[in-house]
């Protein structure tokens, strides 16, 4: 009897573990009741749960998570399977439509470089706080808000900060629909959300064909860097508009991208465990990152409203925020407040050319920041 009440996780479980996995139910809560991005909230929520079960060591070598952490995100291969997969499900014919929003996309990126140098000033601030180039460069890549861009960097740069750098990128990406809507309504008069913006024009097939091929020679000719996650990128964008390869491309897309986001979820969350994230690196981790979010998701707004004093067709400034390459989830939110605003407007696929135009944006950046960190 002993040995069987020894074994009760109910007498071992300790205060830190109570908090997170307290936190968890709250990501459950969001991600089932409120449908906050529901394919990523609810891996990550019972990843973080089954982390912080006393004595089940899922965490720990041996352990499932332990073993799914290291083989997916230690090695870099879930955020390039995840690109892939991105590629074959996205359409880059709203941003070949209207280049003006490719700006938007480019925008976003601000966020980056501007938390990049804030990270290592904070230093100079807060000697404790002081990060080296490589883990300000890791935690600046939040702001692009693309998670696997994100783990990608991270995983080169800063491995002791990855899994902070993945619980950060995920949980932001998810909680898009509450972040960037007061941004969005505070930075955008009300006259300007009523735009209505005109329909695009139809990108042939050549184009979006030769488009993911340029942009490959492009990367490697002058971001080498960047060509593992621009090169599965296209890849899977290739796949999809050859209109030859169907069955790798909705193979990519449907098939390998559940499994691999399912992987990927619970992977993230083992990170949610209370000895790890229940410190002050984490928490500097938490903080920058969301800060980094914010602005870029203000810097897209601006811009739009820049472009909107030089230009005679009018942008409607809530798709700026779908700079950020949170995909489809920022575009949704555009779409919503636009139709908040006007319900004639329809918003979506505009803000899916500024969408798509961030993807490429943060593996762009990830990669300058890799030159510039000797990566």
């Amino acid at each position: 009897m002993d040995a069987i009440i020894d074994s009760l996780g109910l007498i071992h479980i300790t205060t830190g573990q109570g908090i997170m996995m307290l936190i968890c139910f709250v990501l459950l809560y969001l991600g089932i009741k409120k449908q906050f991005e529901p394919l990523l909230l609810i891996p990550i929520a019972i990843g973080g749960i089954l982390s912080n079960c006393p004595g089940a060591g899922m965490t720990e070598e041996g352990g499932l998570l332990y073993y799914m952490y290291y083989a997916g995100i230690e090695t870099g291969i879930f955020p390039l399977l995840i690109f892939m997969g991105v590629g074959a499900m996205i359409d880059f014919g709203p941003m070949l439509a209207n280049p003006k929003t490719a700006l938007l996309g480019g925008a976003a990126q601000f966020a980056i470089f501007g938390t990049f140098l804030g990270a290592l000033s904070l230093g100079h601030l807060f000697p404790e706080f002081a990060l080296t180039m490589p883990q300000a460069a890791s935690i600046a890549i939040i702001g692009g808000a693309d998670g696997p861009t994100s783990i990608f960097l991270a995983g080169k740069l800063a491995p002791e900060l990855l899994g902070a750098v993945a619980v950060a990128a995920y949980s932001y990406m998810a909680l898009v629909p509450v972040i960037q809507p007061p941004i969005m309504r505070l930075l955008t008069p009300k006259k300007q959300q009523t735009i209505q913006m005109q329909q695009l024009r139809e990108v042939g097939k050549t184009e979006k064909v030769i488009f993911p091929i340029m942009v490959i020679v492009l990367t490697a000719l002058f971001i080498p860097l960047a060509i593992p996650l621009i090169g599965m990128l296209m890849f899977g964008n290739l796949l999809k508009e050859s209109g030859v390869a169907d069955r790798l491309a909705k193979g990519a897309s449907n098939e390998m991208m559940n499994i691999v986001t399912i992987l990927l979820g619970l992977s993230v969350g083992s990170k949610l465990s209370a000895d790890l994230f229940l410190r002050t690196q984490t928490l500097v981790v938490l903080a920058l990152g969301v800060v980094a979010f914010c602005i870029g998701t203000a810097s897209g707004v601006l811009m739009a409203r820049l472009l909107n004093l030089f230009t005679k067709n009018k942008i409607n400034p809530l798709i700026g925020s779908a700079g950020v390459s949170a995909i489809p989830m920022a575009a949704r939110v555009s779409e919503k407040l636009g139709q908040e605003a006007n319900p004639n407007n329809h918003l979506l696929m505009h803000a899916m050319g500024a969408n798509v135009a961030g993807s490429i944006g943060s593996a762009i950046a990830a990669g300058i920041l890799l030159a510039l960190c000797g990566g």
